[in-house]
């Protein structure tokens, strides 16, 4: 029965360490991506009606491709048709802000600011492309 104890207080120190390892990793991460990764204005003055599509990939773990649809100089819808993340995907309603706003200056996710950070990217990249 002591060894039981040990061997399960082992396992439980091991799975907090593993955590914790994946939190400051996924922080640096994020962290990195913010620096890295700027989102610009838009002018949708500019931008003619229609569909576009476009993908923005930050590594192999993280990216998204997503589909605008301009109507009338006006962001009408965006669909995310991929979002590769990992505890992110809460971010996706980021893309109502977006439309809400008709910018992409708007808030990350909390929580998600990465993979927000990633879509906001992915429609920029459309939009613009």
């Amino acid at each position: 029965m002591k060894r039981m104890k040990k061997i399960g207080l082992i396992l439980l120190v091991l799975v907090v360490l593993f955590a914790g390892a994946v939190w400051v990793f996924a922080g640096q991460l994020t962290k990195t991506l913010n620096a890295e990764v700027q989102i610009g204005e838009l002018d949708l003055s500019l931008v003619n009606d229609g569909v576009y599509k476009e993908s923005y990939f930050y590594n192999e773990a993280m990216g998204a491709t997503v589909v605008v649809t301009v109507i009338d100089h006006r962001i009408d819808t965006i669909v995310i048709q991929e979002h590769k993340t990992g505890l992110g995907k809460k971010a996706e309603a980021i893309v109502d802000r977006v439309i809400d706003k008709q910018t992409l200056q708007v808030d990350s996710v909390s929580g998600a600011t990465g993979s927000s950070k990633i879509i906001l990217k992915a429609i920029e990249n459309a939009i613009h492309h």
